[in-house]
């Protein structure tokens, strides 16, 4: 008889979990989907955030990726000290792939196993200028589950544009972190 209940429990708990994994994925897309409203309230987005953009983003970001953030403002405003002329660390758009950022986005896809998700993000960038045509492109969002919910903790920059942003976020971040100096 226990076997028996222990089958019908697993039956019910596996029935389950495609239901979980819905509600897991469409819980990382509302997060993917926050950022990028809070994101296009600052576009143009021009090297790394200030402690007041970051602030309006950290609702959307994992702790980790704040601090790394923070850290790299920090090595900014030590690099800036000692380099009176230099350009900043970071120039351009840091969220997406394109130097110049997105003027539009839509949520294509999240999937969400345990603790993780990736939501796939189309991007796009119209210059309206009259003169270069729009550009589409697709980064990747990388989510970590908090205590507080799904949380962005990288994104992986899709397009390949001749100046955008190639790799992921986090190293960008350590790059400029290292090139600051101490």
């Amino acid at each position: 008889m226990s076997v028996k209940l222990s089958v019908v429990a697993l039956m019910l708990v596996a029935g389950l979990a495609p239901a979980h994994a819905a509600d897991d994925a469409a819980a990382a897309s509302a997060v993917a989907k926050g950022f990028y409203g809070v994101y296009a309230t600052f576009q143009p987005s021009d090297g790394i955030p200030n402690q007041g953009s970051r602030a309006r983003l950290e609702p959307y970001l994992s702790p980790a990726l704040v601090q790394l953030l923070s850290d790299a403002e920090a090595a900014q405003k030590r690099f800036a000290g000692r380099n009176k002329d230099a350009p900043p660390l970071i120039e351009g758009d840091l969220f997406t792939s394109n130097f110049e950022g997105a003027t539009s986005f839509a949520i294509r896809k999240c999937e969400s196993a345990q603790a993780s998700a990736r939501c796939a993000a189309d991007l796009g960038y119209d210059p309206k200028d009259g003169r270069n045509k729009p550009v589409g492109w697709t980064d990747r969002l990388y989510l970590v589950r908090t205590a507080t919910g799904w949380r962005i903790d990288d994104i992986a920059y899709g397009a390949n544009a001749a100046f955008g942003n190639k790799g992921r976020l986090s190293d960008t971040l350590k790059e400029a972190i290292r090139n600051a100096g101490t």
